[in-house]
């Protein structure tokens, strides 16, 4: 049995919970309203306040299913009542981010600036303060948009493993490596 799928989520106040004949859920709260189609095959039960997922058999594809559909379901509920922050940090001499009008702009140790533009659910801001390296935040209500774009952005500059020079996420711990002076005490 999948522990996760087995798990009812608690429907929380102001959010509302519908799924259509076709199994499409929409969850409707105060921050937004999201909608995602769940697999025909699963069965998604709103009452008593809490929705719970079900599946047909122990087949393999429906152990899966049944907890991605649980948890697709637990985000989305989760988004439009808190919505969802990830924090990435630029590391190294004269990074910069900028953002207006919903467009990114990154410096990043290249020759040219790059503009990146956000799709319109995803809102940003940068914060820069004297002596610390630049933060993005990202916010949104959908979790799984949030997380594409970070990657997107992270992907211009990832960081590397001798300095740690690039974007990387707040809290992130990386994996540093000796540079060639640790080879030289032999």
């Amino acid at each position: 049995m999948s522990r996760i799928g087995k798990k009812s989520i608690l429907i929380p106040q102001g959010v509302e919970v519908k799924v259509s004949p076709s199994n499409e859920v929409t969850v409707k709260g105060s921050k937004g309203t999201l909608s995602t189609k769940i697999d025909p095959e699963m069965k998604v039960i709103v009452e008593n306040n809490q929705v719970r997922v079900e599946r047909p058999t122990d087949q393999k594809r429906h152990k899966a299913l049944h907890g991605l559909s649980r948890v697709l379901i637990s985000n989305m509920i989760e988004g439009v009542s808190k919505g969802f922050e990830k924090q990435m940090e630029l590391v190294g001499v004269g990074y910069k981010a900028e953002a207006k009008n919903g467009i990114l702009e990154l410096s990043l140790g290249y020759s040219h600036s790059i503009f990146f533009a956000l799709p319109p659910e995803v809102s940003v801001e940068t914060v820069s303060e004297k002596g610390k390296n630049p933060i993005i935040i990202l916010k949104s209500i959908d979790k799984q948009l949030i997380g594409h774009v970070a990657a997107k952005i992270r992907s211009f500059r990832k960081p590397e493993p001798y300095k740690g020079k690039g974007i990387k996420f707040v809290g992130e711990v990386l994996r540093r490596k000796a540079g060639k002076s640790a080879s030289k005490g032999k």
